[in-house]
C-alpha cells in the first residue's frame, strides 16, 4: 500500500491506525465498559439516522488512508450487531491494496458470521475474552452469556482463515485468577493473547488504581510457569509490549496504559458511531464530521481532519492524576477500545 501523505501532530506523531465504531449498542454489559446500572433497559442508544452509513464510513476512511492510515479497525459497542457488516468490510478492504482491515468483537455472534467476514476481506479479528471460568465470565459480561459460545466463535474464525487475537481486561479481585488459565489455553494455538490493564475510560466503570493489575505482575505470573523473553515492537506505535515463550509455543502481550504509558508513540484516531472524531481514547469531546459528510463537502472533510490531527497534543496516560481520572470522558462503548 502506498502512503500518499504524512500529517504529523504537535508531538510529531503520524496517524496510522483508524478505529471506527459502527454502533453504540452491545449485547453484553461488561463491568469495565457498559455497567448494567448505567446502560440498563431504559438507556437511550443512538437512533439509526444518527449513525454513519456505510457510504459515509467509506468516505472518511478513504480520507484517512490518504493521510497515512495503514490499519482500519471496526469496533462498537458490539460491531456484529450492525446489519450487513460484511458489506462494509468489503468496501473498506477495497480502498487500497494491502490495507489492514480488522475487527474487535465479543464473539457472541461470530460463529455464524466469521466466514462472510473473511470472504469480504477482513484481515484478522480480535476477540474480547476475560476469563475461561464460566462463572467469572458470566459475572463480567453481566448478561449470563456462556464462555463456551465465545470459544466456538474463535474456532469458527480460525476455520474461516482469520488470524485471531484474544484481549483480556484484567481487574483486581475479579479475574486476575484467570490469567494463567488463558495463557495455558492459547499456548501453541497460533492465537496471540493481549492482557490489558483495567483503564479509566469513560466515567461509569468505577475505576480505582487499586483495581489495576500491573502488566509487570501479569508477565511475572505467566513467566513463573512458562518462561518468557521480550520481543521488539513490530512497528512504531504498537501498544502491546510483546513476550515470546522460550519453548516456542507462541507469544503474549501486555497493554500497560496505566503503569507504563505509551502516549509518545500513539498513532491512533477514533470515529464514533455518530461521526465524531476523537484523537484519544480518554478524550472529553470529539469533532463532528457527520455534518461535513452530509454536506458532501469532500475538500472540507479532508481539510478538517488534517487540521484536527495537526493540532493534536493528547497524552492523557502520561499526565493521569486523581483529578484527570475523574473527568467526564467519552465512554468506551461509544468509540470502541
Amino acid at each position: 500500500m502506498t502512503v500518499t501523505d504524512t500529517t504529523l501532530d504537535t508531538l510529531g506523531r503520524p496517524v496510522r491506525d483508524l478505529r471506527i465504531s459502527v454502533t453504540d449498542r452491545c449485547n453484553f454489559r461488561c463491568v469495565y465498559c457498559m455497567p448494567k446500572e448505567v446502560f440498563g433497559h431504559d438507556y437511550r442508544f443512538l437512533p439509526r439516522r444518527q449513525l454513519l452509513t456505510f457510504e459515509e464510513i467509506e468516505r472518511v476512511a478513504r480520507v484517512f488512508v490518504g493521510l497515512g492510515v495503514q490499519k482500519l479497525r471496526i469496533t462498537g459497542g458490539e460491531p456484529l450487531l450492525r446489519r450487513d457488516l460484511d458489506q462494509l468490510i468489503a468496501r473498506l478492504a477495497g480502498i487500497s491494496e494491502g490495507l489492514d482491515v480488522t475487527l474487535t468483537t465479543n464473539a457472541a455472534l461470530l460463529a455464524q458470521k466469521a466466514q462472510a467476514l473473511a470472504d469480504a476481506g477482513l484481515s484478522r479479528i480480535t476477540v474480547s475474552l476475560d476469563s475461561l471460568d464460566d462463572e467469572v465470565f458470566r459475572t463480567m459480561n453481566d448478561v449470563d452469556f456462556p464462555v463456551a459460545r465465545v470459544l466456538g466463535g474463535i474456532d469458527a474464525a480460525a476455520d474461516a482463515g482469520l488470524a485471531v487475537k484474544v484481549n483480556v481486561v484484567v481487574k483486581r479481585g475479579l479475574n486476575e485468577g484467570s490469567i494463567l488459565d488463558i495463557a495455558r489455553r492459547f499456548r501453541g494455538t497460533g492465537h496471540t493473547v493481549r492482557f490489558i490493564e483495567f483503564m479509566d475510560v469513560g466515567a461509569t466503570n468505577g475505576w480505582r488504581t487499586d483495581d489495576v493489575v500491573p502488566a509487570a505482575e501479569i508477565v511475572s505470573t505467566i513467566g513463573a510457569e512458562f518462561p518468557l523473553e521480550p520481543v521488539d515492537a513490530a512497528y512504531r506505535g504498537e501498544v502491546a509490549e510483546r513476550y515470546r515463550y522460550l519453548d516456542g509455543a507462541g507469544e503474549i502481550g501486555v497493554i500497560a496504559s496505566v503503569t507504563q504509558p505509551f502516549c509518545g508513540d500513539c498513532t491512533r484516531a477514533r470515529i464514533s458511531a455518530d461521526g465524531k472524531l476523537y484523537t484519544c481514547l480518554f478524550a472529553v469531546r470529539g469533532h463532528d464530521l457527520r455534518a461535513l459528510l452530509r454536506s458532501d463537502a469532500e475538500a472540507d472533510l479532508e481539510e478538517t481532519i488534517r487540521a484536527v490531527w495537526a493540532r493534536r497534543a493528547d497524552r492523557y496516560s502520561e499526565i493521569r492524576t486523581a483529578d484527570t481520572s475523574a473527568l467526564r470522558k467519552v465512554e468506551m462503548s461509544y468509540i470502541g477500545g
